[in-house]
Order: structure tokens, then C-alpha cells, then sequence
């Protein structure tokens, strides 16, 4: 993808439907879950109202939206720094293979870097296989630490 052709900014509030449309997507297509669109809606709303609950980041071409991503922060103190965690990360079907990922990858790490982030950070459903040959792709590692939860949201 020609960097030119595309913007990246930070999300306003008059994004909130394609996002919301877009993690639906992504739900459906990782998870084969459906999201209450209220749930959904009004956890987007708190984060574009709130900057410390994160800030999503739109890629967009021609004023549309092709691709989104959210960045949520984890403390370290083993690093005396924050994490940023890539959530949410979303790129319209059509847009695929053509770099839009990595655009939006190499800028939020430009940010990070700016910001003085001890680093970029995601999780992956072990099952997206494609997903994972991206990350690695755009310069990302599998880390050592696996994931465990206890989910009171069901």
C-alpha cells in the first residue's frame, strides 16, 4: 500500500459506528461470536470519551475507515514504563495483503517510541494462524508468557 494514499489518526467520536461495525466483524470472523451491539457500542463510547481507558486509531482512505486498532496501557514496574496492548485490530477484507497493518503497525510503534513505551504487545487466538505470520511479519516475537483469565463477563 502506497503510505500516501492512506491517513492514520486517532479516533473521534463521530467513528463510533464503524467501529463498533468493525469489532462485530472481527468477533464474528475470530470468535464466530456475536456482540450485544449495546455492550459493544457503549464500551467503544467509554474509550473515546476517556483517554485513559486507551484510544483507537483508524486507518482511513479517501475519508473512509479501512482498518482500526485499539491501544489499551499496562504498567511495568520490572520496567519503570508502560505497555501498550494492540487490541481490536481490524482490517477491512477488501484492504488484506496490501500493507494496511503495517502502516498502521509502524506508526503506532513510532508513537510508542515517542512516548517512551517499553513496548507493543498483543494477544492472538492460537487458531489464526495468518494473523500470527503478520505480527511476526511486521517485527513482533512470540513471547514466553502464555494467557490465563477467569471471565466474570459471561
Amino acid at each position: 500500500m502506497n503510505q500516501t494514499s492512506c491517513m492514520i489518526r486517532k479516533a473521534k467520536l463521530e467513528d463510533l459506528l464503524t467501529i463498533v461495525k468493525f469489532n462485530q466483524s472481527l468477533a464474528m470472523e475470530i470468535r464466530r461470536e456475536k456482540i450485544k451491539s449495546e455492550t459493544i457500542t457503549s464500551g467503544i463510547q467509554a474509550v473515546l470519551n476517556d483517554s485513559k481507558l486507551g484510544f483507537y486509531t483508524v486507518v482511513e482512505i479517501e475519508a473512509k475507515i479501512i482498518a482500526i486498532a485499539l491501544i489499551t496501557f499496562e504498567w511495568s514496574d520490572w520496567r519503570n514504563a508502560w505497555f501498550w496492548w494492540l487490541q481490536d485490530v481490524y482490517v477491512e477484507p477488501s484492504y488484506r495483503q496490501q500493507g494496511v497493518f503495517r502502516s498502521l503497525y509502524m506508526h503506532l510503534k513510532q508513537q510508542a517510541q515517542l512516548a517512551q513505551v517499553a513496548g507493543l504487545r498483543l494477544y492472538v487466538y492460537k487458531g489464526n494462524t495468518k494473523a500470527q505470520e503478520v505480527y511476526q511479519r511486521v517485527g513482533m516475537n512470540l513471547s514466553n508468557s502464555l494467557m490465563f483469565e477467569d471471565d466474570f463477563s459471561n
